[in-house]
């Protein structure tokens, strides 16, 4: 499947949200923060474009946000790294997919989830294993536990802000609903941990079961674009050595 990846080191952890608490310094639960290191609660695109950044291609300045991992003590899990999958969606034709506008913003998951969700969103794994699961598991000292966010990748072309369930944008299966019709790079966030006890661990933001994640593109928009037209669009698997790079 084509794709290109980015993977980067925890930036910083705020109590903030951009996308679902805006101006609102501190409302949200706690967030570790990947990528762009100016992002906190204030939404201005032209603030933090441009800003440095935790990713391994300085040119992703993109900023992606989880919900902090928690021990059954409630002490932050620190985590190990985040890489970023972005490929084309289910039955989306590679050709036909585009970048992200600048600004915009995606939520994946749901953080007010009462029940298990679908683990095609949000799953468990152990390293790059393929089980996924709804809970995480206890994984051998060998691997890492993953947390697995996919995003949705068919956009209406109208509303920079897209929350969780909200109808400007949606999970391809077939291709891309005519209701919206953009195909964007479905990214998937892959967030490791250590390999610890899975046993009482929790989210900020309450169950484990309340997995979520959100992006705001703030790339360099050249770049990002660059990486869509040669990786995706040829139907290309670039590697994390090839991002950025002359191919």
């Amino acid at each position: 499947m084509a794709q290109f990846i980015v993977q980067c080191e925890l930036s910083h952890l705020a109590f903030d949200d951009p996308i679902v608490y805006p101006d609102e310094p501190g409302a949200s639960h706690l967030h570790q923060f990947f990528g762009n290191a100016a992002v906190d609660s204030d939404p201005d695109y032209d603030r933090v474009s441009g800003a440095d950044t935790s990713c391994r291609q300085t040119k992703d300045t993109a900023s992606y946000w989880a919900p902090a991992l928690l021990d059954v003590e409630g002490r932050q899990v620190e985590p190990r790294g985040m890489t970023a999958y972005y490929r084309p969606g289910r039955g989306v034709d590679p050709a036909d997919v585009v970048a992200y506008p600048p600004g915009l913003m995606l939520v994946a998951g749901d953080m007010h989830a009462t029940e298990p969700q679908s683990t095609d969103i949000v799953a468990w794994s152990c390293g790059t294993g393929a089980s996924r699961e709804v809970r995480p598991t206890t994984c051998p000292p060998s691997s890492t536990l993953r947390m697995i966010v996919r995003f949705p990748d068919c956009w209406d072309g109208t509303s920079m802000r897209s929350l969780a369930h909200d109808p400007t944008a949606a999970y391809s299966v077939d291709g891309c609903p005519v209701d919206q019709p953009i195909a964007l790079p479905q990214l998937t966030l892959a967030i490791d941990y250590p390999p610890v006890d899975a046993d009482g661990l929790t989210l900020a933001s309450g169950d484990i079961i309340t997995g979520h994640a959100d992006f705001w593109n703030v790339w360099d928009q050249g770049q990002l674009e660059e990486e869509v037209a040669l990786c995706i669009n040829r139907d290309l698997v670039c590697g994390v050595s090839d991002v950025g790079s002359s191919r």
